[in-house]
Formats: structure tokens, sequence, C-alpha cells
């Protein structure tokens, strides 16, 4: 028997099974008036809705200022609109911005250089998790011995590894 709310659907849908029967989809409408979907678990989400007025509360701003910014003063005041901030902070608060911003960046990139340390330290090389390679001997040979335990190989090393190839 059927849902009371559901309508079937025109295309026939074949099935893979041994039979070959077909079958018809459908599609359940949910009633507003029925109080068992009324639970809460519908609508949208708020980070949605936010979201949501969030861009046209954007759009509606950015209309005002173009037609605050670019609008002639004697059609403003032809519709009645005779209160308004001044035309010089049309250019100034979006420079401000971009120069607070640029500002910001470079301050972050300072404060960046002065907590990093000088490349002469050595605790770029070493700092309290480096482990120095342990003498690992094995007494087992072939496949049967167990893979050394983690360390950090040393400056020395790894230069010659890179750079030893005028041999």
């Amino acid at each position: 028997m059927e849902e009371p709310h559901s309508v079937n659907s025109p295309r026939t849908i074949l099935s893979f099974s041994k039979r070959g029967r077909t079958t018809t989809a459908s599609v359940s409408f949910v009633d507003p008036n029925d109080e068992k979907c009324n639970s809460g678990e519908h609508g949208p989400k708020p980070s949605e809705v936010y979201g949501f007025v969030g861009s046209i509360t954007t759009v509606v701003a950015t209309a005002i200022y173009l037609a605050w910014a670019y609008i002639p003063e004697p059609w403003l005041h032809s519709i009645g609109i005779f209160y308004y901030p001044s035309r010089y902070w049309a250019l100034a608060v979006p420079t401000y911005a971009m120069v607070i911003i640029v500002l910001a960046v470079i301050f972050y990139i300072g404060l960046n250089f002065m907590s990093t340390p000088p490349p002469t330290s050595l605790t770029t090389m070493f700092d309290e998790f480096s482990r120095e390679p342990s003498s690992f001997l094995s007494h087992m040979e072939g496949d049967e011995q167990p893979i050394e335990p983690i360390s950090d190989l040393g400056i020395d090393k790894i230069n010659v590894l890179m750079f030893d190839d005028a041999k």
C-alpha cells in the first residue's frame, strides 16, 4: 500500500533482479500539518541563514555606497536626501582600509622575522626534541633485523649526502 502523500513518476526503472520486473519511482511530499514531521529537524541551519542575510546585506550596502558616491548632489536633493556624509569619505575609507591591510601584513612578516632565530644559531638545528642516533647494534642477521630507532640526521651527514658529488 502506498503512502497517502506519494506521487508515482511516469518514469519506470528497470530492475536488475533475476525476475526482470519493472518498478515505478515514487516521490513523497511532507504535509506541513502532519504532527510527526514537525520535530524541528527540517528547515535551514542558522549558519545558512546568517550567510544569506550577510550576502543580502553586503549587496544592499554596496548599492547604497555606490549610489552615494556617484549620484550628483542635486539628484539626491531632488529625491529628498539632504543628510549624508561628505564625499571625501567615499575615497578615504577604502584607502584607509587598504593601507591598514598592507601594514598588517608587513607587521605580521616583521613579527615572524623577529621571532625566528638567526641562521647562525644552533637552535635552528637542535632543540629539546632532537634525538641523536644511538649506537644500535643488532645481533640478528638478514631479514630478522629490527628497524633502527628514530633519530635526527646530523648536518654533517646531510652535507655529505647533498654536496659531496665531487668524488
